[in-house]
């Protein structure tokens, strides 16, 4: 059984012996999450894999808020703030700002990508590189304007 996987089901279980409703909750909409993934697959997933998951899950926490606050629905906003806070806890931390510009600098120097049609030659390492540690929006906007400079 993968590390992360492990906590999960340990953190359910002090959730369940504190009361601590909201974490439980949380907690086993993740675990469910990932044993569904693990059905469908018909395997048991790595940390790597469970991280994918949580990455899921935490886009769709942000794009929940984002519809309740347009939808003037503050508690419910609120509810998912929390589990996104909660499953965040999960998470790898993330590559500041200056990690991420020198881990670009360095392939796109590798891949020797001059323009932005080389844009998929830079990804794709990128991504392996940096897996879920960087926002790869944010990534793939740098990319972009580094290589139309």
């Amino acid at each position: 059984m993968s590390e992360l996987k492990q906590r999960l089901q340990d953190d359910m279980k002090a959730a369940m012996r504190a009361k601590d409703k909201a974490r439980l909750t949380t907690v086993r909409l993740v675990l469910a999450a990932v044993k569904q993934v693990e059905i469908d697959g018909q395997s048991t997933l790595d940390d790597d894999k469970v991280t994918v998951i949580l990455n899921k899950l935490v886009k769709q926490r942000k794009d929940a808020i984002t519809q309740y606050q347009n939808a003037e629905r503050p508690e419910l906003a609120e509810k998912e703030q929390a589990e996104l806070a909660i499953i965040q806890e999960y998470l790898p931390a993330m590559l500041s700002e200056s990690e991420v510009d020198q881990t670009i600098e360095r392939v796109i120097a590798a891949t020797g990508a001059t323009e932005p049609k080389d844009m998929g030659k830079v990804m794709g390492p990128l991504k392996a590189e940096l897996g879920s540690r960087a926002d790869f929006s944010k990534v793939s906007q740098k990319v972009k304007a580094r290589l139309s400079a």
